[in-house]
């Protein structure tokens, strides 16, 4: 789909500076423009691109005050990494708009489905379900006894969610979600392990984003719960009566052990682990790998394993580079002991 950047303008509240009837008809990374595209400029970093780019429009701050001539039209905003986030969003919404119900599927009796649904080939509704207003279901997606999934809710191709489960309003949930899988439970006896029934459920709040492949197991009894805003990446692990903070984000790959609990606001990095039964606080920060122990207090910057403040394993990294120094110059100060010693013996 065209559109002049005079409509865009209109749309963002911004200010042409240029040719106002050139036509959009895609996005891109400002390096990466070509004829016909709209791109932007937010980090200063990125300036060299904007005196070469092929992009048809570019979208700049109001005070942005080129250092060199353009080729290209600007679109003047008062915040370029918001406006470009809401022509995508609008661009996106305009993608997905499916409804009505493709075949086959099974719905099971006594199911009422919302006239404005999309429901996938292939997908699979339990007696019981509840299924909210405009919500799309993807081919392939399993939707199991009692579960309730609010209103404006995507669930990607292949999302199974499990029995008793809970999924709130404007959700999205991509490929490969597993919601309400079995926690890992088993009891040791006599030398084996024994199965422990998980006859809980997972509760997810109201604008929680999922990605692909992640899980979230039943608790034991209760709920695990992901409250309301939180985020998380592709490939996260939660476990059995976790609960994640409101607006807390998880990059991929992280672990959450059973019963542990996440404040709010928290920000945990690509392949972090939380040990079990530990309570997290709120508005800190997990550097990439960290492994957390133990309870966490308000407000902190961790990195490492085990986590400690920021400061300290900068300290810790700068030690470990300098140990071949310091190997060689603790030799050479027992060569000097061993020469007084052998001085100190021959007088």
């Amino acid at each position: 789909m065209e559109i002049s950047v005079a409509q865009i303008a209109a749309l963002v509240n911004g200010v042409v500076e240029g040719d106002t009837s050139i036509k959009i008809n895609n996005y891109s990374k400002i390096e990466e423009g070509k004829e016909g595209c709209l791109t932007f400029l937010a980090n200063p970093k990125y300036e060299q691109y904007i005196y070469e780019t092929e992009a048809s429009v570019v979208l700049v701050s109001k005070d942005f005050v080129p250092s060199k001539p353009l080729k290209t039209t600007l679109l003047r905003v008062d915040n370029p990494y918001a406006t470009i986030a809401q022509l995508l969003n609008m661009v996106g919404a305009m993608q997905q708009q499916r409804r009505g119900i493709e075949n086959p599927v099974y719905v099971a009796e006594g199911v009422v489905l919302p006239e404005n649904i999309y429901l996938g080939a292939f997908s699979y509704i339990s007696k019981g379900a509840t299924i909210g207003e405009n919500v799309k279901i993807y081919p392939q997606c399993y939707i199991g006894d009692d579960v309730v999934i609010g209103d404006n809710v995507i669930l990607y191709p292949g999302v199974k969610v499990y029995h008793g489960c809970k999924i709130g309003n404007n959700c999205i949930l991509h490929s490969g979600v597993v919601v309400g899988g079995d926690g890992f439970g088993f009891a040791p006896e006599n030398g084996a392990y024994k199965k422990i029934a998980q006859i809980g459920n997972v509760i997810i709040e109201d604008d929680v984003e999922i990605g692909a492949n992640t899980t979230l197991d039943r608790a034991t009894m209760g709920s695990t719960i992901v409250k309301k805003g939180a985020k998380l990446d592709n490939l996260v692990q939660i476990a059995h009566n976790v609960e994640v903070g409101e607006h807390t984000v998880i990059a991929a790959q992280a672990g959450i052990a059973g019963s542990a609990k996440i404040g709010k606001h928290n920000s945990i990095g690509g392949q972090c682990g939380f040990a079990g039964h530990i309570v997290v606080g709120d508005n800190n920060q997990f550097g990439a790998q960290s492994g957390i122990p133990k309870s966490v207090s308000d407000n902190n910057i961790l990195m490492g394993y085990p986590a400690v403040k920021h400061v300290d394993f900068a300290r810790q990294v700068a030690n470990v580079k300098n140990l071949n120094r310091t190997n060689a110059e603790i030799s050479a100060l027992k060569k000097e002991i061993e020469n007084l010693k052998k001085i100190i013996e021959n007088k």
